[in-house]
This record gives structure tokens, C-alpha cells and sequence, in this order.
């Protein structure tokens, strides 16, 4: 393995070869960091609590959408321009702002869903906020991963 990474390394430079670690966090984004493809295990797991997306965005991106009802699933979803009609929907999971690392996530909350849409594309999807109190969140709905 040393001499593939070391081989590898050469050809793309240091910074193309990493592995990802977990890093103690609960925000899935700040919940990783990169690390040298050969460098020792840090020790830290994942919380298995509920499944994250296996894949996610550099940033959340901002999706369009329909419910029937504030707090359930979207009926369909406008994501880069192209409509998705949801087939199913799974999962409630509350993830707080890390109020004790920045004062501004005091009061900040996210609703994370996980949905698969008529093409089998799964996506895990948040609203930002609580859906009541405009200092949780703007309410929004956004795409935060790809299952798969």
C-alpha cells in the first residue's frame, strides 16, 4: 500500500491523496476532515444513530418544493432545474447548532429527512429551522447529501 500512496502521491501531489476521518461533531459538515491516505487511525467513530448521506455536497444546496403540511415530507422537489416527484420519505432527525463553539447557532436547527424520488435518486434533505420561529432558521428546504 505504501509504495501505491507513495507512487500516487508523486503523480497528483500530497494534497490529492487523503483518506476522511471523523472529526466530534454534530454538524454533518464539520463532522470530517481530511487526513494522509496512510495516516494512523485517529481513534474517533461516526454516532450510528441515524444514517447520514454517504456523499455530501460542499455546500448545501437550496431546492424548491411542495407539502401538503409545514413538517412533512415535499410532495416534489426543483433541484438544478429539474423537478422531482418524491416517492418516499424516511426518518426525522433534529440536528441543533453548536451553541457551545458559536454564539450565532444559539437558537439554530435543522430537520433532516431522507427521501428517494421517481428516479431512485436518494437524497438527504434538511429544513433550516423549526418551521415556527424565525430565529431557528429561515425555513427553507435544502439538499445536503446523495445515499449511494
Amino acid at each position: 500500500m505504501w509504495d501505491l500512496v507513495d507512487m500516487l502521491s508523486n503523480c497528483a501531489g500530497q494534497r490529492a491523496v487523503y483518506r476522511l476521518a471523523p472529526v466530534a461533531s454534530d454538524e454533518p459538515e464539520r463532522s470530517v476532515v481530511r487526513i494522509g491516505a496512510l495516516s494512523p487511525d485517529q481513534g474517533i467513530g461516526w454516532s450510528g444513530y441515524w444514517p447520514h448521506a454517504s456523499r455530501l455536497l460542499p455546500r448545501p444546496e437550496p431546492i424548491g418544493k411542495t407539502a401538503l403540511l409545514p413538517g412533512h415530507p415535499p410532495g416534489w422537489i426543483s433541484w438544478r432545474g429539474i423537478r422531482h416527484r418524491v416517492r418516499r420519505a424516511d426518518g426525522s432527525e433534529w440536528i441543533f447548532g453548536e451553541w457551545w463553539k458559536r454564539d450565532a447557532e444559539a437558537h439554530a436547527m435543522r430537520h433532516y429527512l431522507r427521501i428517494e424520488v421517481e428516479t431512485a435518486l436518494r437524497l438527504w434533505i434538511f429544513r433550516a429551522g423549526d418551521g415556527k420561529d424565525a430565529t431557528t432558521g429561515s425555513h427553507r428546504l435544502f439538499i445536503h447529501g446523495v445515499f449511494g
